[in-house]
């Protein structure tokens, strides 16, 4: 494995999100036909973002910006955690378990909140994603202002760091796409209500 990967141990001043592991590396080269063609790609590139296939290691969930970043929310505080989680281009790619792109969807059919939920992009089996840099030091500003679809609107929001991370299936996926879209209608509601209330009270 190259050396310009570090391994450091994750720590405050360090955070989780903020570059993969090399037991990371490992897992996402683990997604295509040849691990070791993967990691020469990134010693050779180490700054640009890198294409997988989906459907062996990983399936991808791709949602736009403002609800994936609520998923995520939802997942975190009152449910069981994220996969890998990637910003790209102004979506949200949320990595889960094999399978989850193709039974989502069928899920989603039968769930009465599923008109709140946005268009969501389904990667699996014959699909691939395009996915960050390993390490967020290697990106530059010249390089993002020059290329603004680049490697500095690709990064990892929660990078992987061991070879075997946990992976959210279809049934956990559907929890936070509920909770999301009822947390956004909520928020919808408080929006539309506060003119009526400032008229009623004369502020």
């Amino acid at each position: 494995m190259s050396d310009w990967l570090p391994d450091t141990p994750r720590t405050l001043a360090f955070p989780t999100s903020a570059y993969v592991t090399l037991a990371g590396a490992d897992w996402l080269a683990s997604a295509g036909p040849d691990p070791d063609a993967a990691h020469a790609a990134w010693a050779a590139r180490p700054s640009a973002p890198s294409v997988l296939p989906c459907g062996t290691a990983f399936d991808v969930i791709n949602a736009p910006a403002l609800f994936g970043r609520r998923m995520v929310d939802h997942l975190w505080s009152a449910g069981p955690g994220s996969g890998p989680v990637a910003a790209h281009r102004g979506r949200i790619l949320l990595f889960a378990a094999p399978g989850a792109a193709q039974r989502l969807p069928a899920l989603l059919v039968w769930e009465e909140w599923a008109a709140a939920v946005p268009p969501l992009l389904c990667h699996g089996s014959g699909d691939a994603v395009t996915v960050p840099p390993l390490h967020p030091g290697l990106g530059t500003a010249a390089a993002a202002a020059e290329d603004p679809s680049g490697p500095a609107a690709s990064r990892w929001l929660v990078a992987p760091d061991v070879r075997h991370p946990w992976l959210p299936g279809p049934d956990v996926l559907l929890w936070a796409c509920v909770r999301a879209a009822r947390s956004m209608a909520g928020q919808e509601r408080d929006v539309a209500a506060q003119p009526r209330v400032s008229a009623l009270t004369g502020g």
